[in-house]
């Protein structure tokens, strides 16, 4: 009974997440934190900043990545699949009411003007969420290092107009994260040897 409400929760949770969250993953993570980890305790922050790493670094959108990973976490393949399920369900039936019935949706000077506004507020959650990871972040120099050197990457690649994709950012991030921990733990090990 116990995993039938926890599957239920998931589904339900997710659902309200999918339904009430405009601009995609970025804007969801707020919601997602605040639901998962502050008001249910499913997560724990440092579980929270992990999935989000995964999720950015896997293939897929980044909400239905972490619903899937926390729903995961919580009621194993069933739990990620109703969680799944439940964030894109909402989405679906939007474009597909709009895609049956309206020709020239955005055409619309009212809808117009609503996503003038709804962009506004994207953008802020998307800062929000930038500001929240940050703030979880180890208070390592490595870490902050990278994190300035990504930013200023993005910059100059936006700038500039050099055509280098974000993901190889991701990848020299995750290298020299492995390379540093690799040296780490051989120098512990050498020292442990040595005493």
């Amino acid at each position: 009974m116990k995993k039938k409400n926890i599957d239920l929760d998931l589904f339900f949770t997710f659902l309200k997440i999918g339904a009430f969250t405009f601009g995609g993953g970025y804007s969801m993570i707020p919601l997602i934190d605040q639901i998962c980890v502050k008001k249910k305790r499913w997560i724990t922050e440092e579980e929270m900043s992990n999935i989000l790493v995964i999720a950015e670094s896997t293939p897929g959108p980044m909400a239905i990545n972490c619903s899937t990973f926390v729903g995961y976490l919580q009621g194993g393949f069933p739990g990620a699949m109703l969680s799944t399920t439940g964030v894109v369900f909402p989405s679906f039936l939007i474009i597909l009411m709009i895609a049956m019935f309206l020709d020239h949706f955005l055409e619309i000077q009212l809808v117009a003007n609503a996503f003038k506004g709804i962009k506004v507020a994207v953008g802020v959650l998307i800062l929000y969420a930038a500001f929240h990871m940050c703030s979880h972040q180890k208070k390592e120099w490595l870490p902050q290092i990278i994190l300035v050197s990504a930013c200023v990457g993005i910059l100059c690649i936006h700038f500039f107009s050099w055509h280098i994709a974000s993901t190889i950012l991701l990848l020299l991030a995750g290298s020299v994260t492995l390379i540093w921990d690799l040296i780490r733990r051989y120098a512990l090990k050498k020292g442990g040897k040595q005493e």
